[in-house]
């Protein structure tokens, strides 16, 4: 059996949530990318979302940070116990960044762990607000103070962060060292927080020209297609994505399914 594969707009203007159990997931600031005179040049800033476990709130937010002591994986997920924040904007968006964590009873000490998408300064401008929490830029993992931890991510190979939550290897966009946030379990299903992997909705017509590696891109967009309800793009609306599964075909006696694939 095949699956056909669509997107739809999901509706509603920052912040947006999308509650779950064991973690809600809240746009806080839409991305965006605009031309701006007729040189080429762009104006644009990348999405911020934030990742809240329901078992935490403002009276448990001070806790000791991670030591490291236990390796990669175990500070992760130590990490993970308090909010995460996918992607910061860029420094220009700091009031705005500032605002709406605020909006969500979230100040920037609250941050446990900061995870970096890829090294544009869009979406990794403001890292400078959170010296307190973990961070997971691209493929690089450090504890505040700046001690780095090997963890082994790779495409066949996410970390683990709680139950239902992972960061995935997605390269292409800004090179082989892309990572996305997916979050399942949440009222609108799997949720990825997907930076750049696609810029927008309907982006099919103009992300080649901006990936640093197409083919590596074209994988990581199928592999999120394939296990995505929702993605969070990374200069545009979140976005819904549909599948209408096929009749499967019939053999002899009996019915026979394939595993389900996405098709272009």
């Amino acid at each position: 059996m095949s699956s056909l594969v669509w997107t739809e707009p999901l509706r509603g203007d920052p912040p947006l949530l999308v509650p779950g159990d064991p973690y809600s997931v809240v746009v806080l600031l839409r991305g965006y990318a605009e031309p701006e005179g007729g040189n080429g040049a762009m104006r644009a800033d990348g999405s911020v979302t934030l990742v809240l476990p329901q078992a935490w709130g403002p009276a448990s937010s001070h806790r000791e940070p991670p030591s490291g002591h236990g390796g990669a994986m175990t500070s992760l997920e130590e990490a993970a116990r308090g909010p995460i924040l996918v992607d910061t904007g860029g420094p220009w968006a700091r009031e705005a960044l500032l605002g709406a964590l605020a909006g969500q009873g979230v100040a920037p000490g609250d941050v446990t762990l900061v995870v970096g998408t890829h090294g544009h300064s869009d979406h990794i401008g403001n890292l400078g607000l959170f010296p307190g929490a973990a961070l997971l830029v691209l493929h690089d993992f450090c504890l505040p103070g700046g001690l780095y931890l090997p963890h082994g991510l790779g495409e066949e190979c996410p970390l683990r962060l709680g139950p239902g939550l992972e960061v995935w290897a997605t390269p292409g966009h800004g090179g082989q060292r892309d990572v996305s946030l997916v979050v399942a379990g949440t009222a609108l299903g799997t949720v990825v927080v997907a930076g750049d992997v696609f810029e927008r909705e309907g982006d099919e017509d103009s992300w080649q020209a901006l990936s640093e590696d197409p083919v590596a891109q074209e994988r990581s967009r199928k592999r999120v297609l394939g296990a995505a309800d929702v993605v969070v793009p990374g200069h545009g609306a979140p976005f819904r994505v549909v599948r209408e599964a096929s009749q499967p075909e019939t053999k002899g006696p009996g019915n026979s399914r394939e595993n389900p694939a996405v098709e272009d």
